[in-house]
């Protein structure tokens, strides 16, 4: 199985969404990745970089966020990096999911979507980045 690996950066602006969406679905067709795949990939990514846009920089200048995505014998990688303050997501405790969608609050469900749409997650912190892998198996019949 031939092997794909895709990078790109974006700035820290919420309006760089449209850009990350496109740059997935060209990854997509260049794998033949499934929709749904794809879908899980796009949830993953928008919150991923949605929270360091929004909380990751203490101020209001431009700073790049930098994407890879390798798909290599049936195994969906996934890097984001940025030179953010230091967090490390999998740090979060699981919010308590409540049972009816009614009480659903906004907020503090995307880390525990990502963990539950990724098989592997790894933070490090090195040479001042935040450094996110996600692994994903990709089953194909």
């Amino acid at each position: 199985m031939e092997s794909h690996k895709y990078s790109f950066e974006l700035k820290n602006d919420l309006s760089e969404l449209e850009a990350l969406c496109q740059h997935l679905n060209k990854f997509g067709r260049l794998t033949g990745l499934s929709e749904a795949c794809i879908t899980d990939v796009n949830i993953c990514l928008d919150e991923l970089f949605t929270n360091i846009v929004s909380y990751g920089f203490e101020d209001d200048l431009e700073h790049i966020i930098w994407f890879t995505m390798n798909f290599d014998n049936r195994e969906l990688t996934l890097t984001v990096e940025d030179e953010g303050i230091p967090f490390n997501p999998l740090e979060k405790k699981d919010p308590e999911v409540p049972v009816d969608l009614i009480d659903v609050r906004i907020g503090g469900l995307g880390i525990h979507i990502v963990r539950k749409l990724m098989d592997d997650i790894r933070y490090i912190r090195k040479q001042g980045r935040n450094k996110l892998t996600m692994k994903k198996s990709i089953q194909t019949f």
